[in-house]
């Protein structure tokens, strides 16, 4: 079984920073693609960033120069460094994991982040 762990949401104003931190342990043996979505109320849930094994990052056009993905695919371990956070990033965050010999996929329970004006 596998579970996946984030870490480091909370409430921050306008124009603050926080950085996500997401665990995964269990059987989960190599990680093909590490990535965060969000969902705002009344919203669907949206890609924010992503990142494969080889290194290639993505980002959503509202996060691009804003937010950066990292990674540890020794430690099971995926970042989302969060700058300049306005209220419209104000969702719950959730990590993701595919793993890369099962192709299963794994999703954290996800974190609030609130961002007040």
């Amino acid at each position: 079984q596998v579970h996946l762990e984030e870490s480091g949401g909370g409430v921050v104003q306008a124009g603050g920073s926080l950085r996500l931190s997401c665990a995964a342990s269990g059987s989960i043996f190599s990680i093909n693609i590490m990535a965060w979505y969000r969902q705002a109320p009344g919203k669907q849930r949206e890609v924010v960033a992503s990142m494969s094994k080889s290194g290639m990052r993505t980002y959503a056009d509202s996060v691009t120069g804003r937010f950066t993905i990292s990674g540890d695919n020794d430690k099971k371990s995926v970042y989302l460094q969060m700058n300049s956070l306005n209220p419209g990033d104000t969702a719950v965050y959730y990590c993701n994991m595919h793993e890369t010999y099962s192709r299963e996929i794994y999703w954290g329970q996800g974190i609030q982040v609130t961002v007040s004006s």
